[in-house]
């Protein structure tokens, strides 16, 4: 497995520490214990979604098959692990032969969950089922929190397209995540080549404001842009005065102009005058692209504007106001011995308020009404009812510690919107609301 294809530096040689110390310490003491090898269910989910969201998105999936495929203990990994006496010579022993060999079942990337979701089940052994814990929520719990933001964005945006563009508001590696999971979300293109390399998402880019500066004046920029990348670029026309630059600009690139590009003032007034002005020049079909921290809401604002794609970047890689999905990993069934024979029984915390969980090895449905439109998300520990048996979200993504199957992102994008248009047509209301359909326990 070539270690870029995770987002990580290529002298990174495993995904083993993008965990947490209790892992490795719960690791030890159980199998010191003798209760290691327990049979162990944990499952994925969150209690509630971010204040006002409606539906989240599942996002990351992929990645998540990736670490898990990538979780080992080298050499240097063990070494550090014994030079900081994190765990003891015999659990270092049982680490160095470490790979993961139970089964993983989830809802499928880009599909919609909602509070109580198992959004993903891992079993195993107690062992090596706990050790994933925290590299299975770091990416799930971003990349759906990113992916929610552009699905909010995506639909606010209607057809125009949206260009991912915030790599220079967040971490390196974080940055390349963030495109996939926008991508998944309904996003166009994305401005990062990392991620355009090593997931295939399309990018665009053109210039900035310090390519104009550059230049003795904004003529002299416009035309060394258009020599070099053709009259169907993008200008950046707010460097200097607007009206004065789409007048350039037209003048330098002639009607074929591609697109201009406004990144500040008042969106819906400028994009009003600068169409009227390009089309009083002839340019009828050069396009306007509009960009200055735009987030669902502005997005929805610029609706009857003449716009014609929106670039966004801060809001969209902060998961626009909502950083975190607020996921969890919950034990919630395990056997009383190591017998794989031994039956599973359920487990659950039983803390005082919102933090108590739900325990047993559970189904996942979403019912229907009579056109076909969302109404209830079923969650079950029994048998399915015969109703929903075609209605299962789980789908089997590991066997026996080996992947399945990869899908291509375009298809979960596709799944994603098709997703999305099963929902209620309040699922797309931008105004704060609970969860668009109930989550029914049987």
């Amino acid at each position: 497995m070539n270690t870029a294809d995770l987002g990580l530096p290529v002298d990174v040689p495993s995904t083993a520490l993008f965990t947490d110390q209790y892992e490795l310490t719960m690791l030890q003491a159980a199998l010191r214990a003798g209760t290691g090898d327990r049979r162990s269910v944990f499952e994925v989910f969150t209690r509630r979604l971010p204040e006002g969201r409606r539906y989240g998105v599942v996002a990351g999936t992929g990645r998540v098959l990736d670490a898990v495929e990538n979780f080992r203990f080298d050499a240097g990994v063990l070494g550090f692990l014994r030079e900081r006496n994190i765990v003891d010579e015999a659990t270092l022993e049982w680490l160095s032969g470490y790979r993961f060999s139970g089964d993983i079942w989830g809802y499928p990337e880009g599909e919609v969950y909602f509070p109580g979701s198992p959004i993903l089940r891992v079993e195993g052994s107690f062992a090596e089922c706990v050790l994933l814990e925290t590299v299975i929520l770091s990416i799930l719990n971003h990349d759906s929190a990113i992916a929610a933001a552009a699905s909010r964005m995506s639909s606010a945006a209607g057809d125009r397209p949206l260009i991912e563009m915030g790599a220079r508001r967040t971490h390196e590696l974080a940055a390349v995540a963030a495109s996939r999971a926008a991508y998944v979300g309904g996003f166009a293109t994305t401005s990062d080549l990392a991620a355009g390399f090593r997931y295939g998402i399309p990018t665009v880019g053109t210039s900035a404001h310090a390519f104009t500066l550059l230049h003795d004046n904004e003529r002299d920029a416009f035309r060394a842009q258009v020599d070099s990348l053709g009259r169907g670029t993008t200008l950046l026309v707010d460097t200097y005065d607007v009206t004065e630059a789409v007048r350039m600009a037209v003048e330098v690139a002639g009607p074929e102009l591609g697109a201009v590009r406004i990144d500040s003032g008042d969106l819906l007034l400028v994009a009003h005058r600068v169409r009227q002005q390009l089309d009083d020049l002839g340019a009828t079909e050069t396009k306007i692209v509009v960009t200055s921290d735009l987030d669902e809401y502005a997005i929805a604002s610029l609706a009857a504007a003449p716009v014609d794609a929106y670039g966004v970047g801060t809001q969209l890689v902060t998961g626009s106001g909502h950083p975190t999905a607020s996921m969890v990993y919950k034990l919630v069934a395990r056997a009383h011995s190591a017998d794989p024979q031994a039956p599973l029984e359920p487990v659950a915390k039983k803390s005082l308020g919102a933090k108590s969980s739900m325990g047993g090895r559970k189904w996942a449905a979403r019912r229907t009404d009579q056109y076909g439109v969302a109404e209830a998300e079923v969650v079950g520990t029994g048998a399915v009812p015969t109703e929903l048996a075609d209605r299962q979200l789980q789908v089997e993504l590991v066997k026996g510690g080996e992947v399945l199957s990869r899908e291509p992102l375009d298809a979960v994008r596709d799944r994603h919107a098709a997703a999305r248009a099963g929902l209620p047509l309040s699922a797309t209301q931008l105004s704060r609301g609970e969860a668009v359909i109930p989550t029914e326990y049987v």
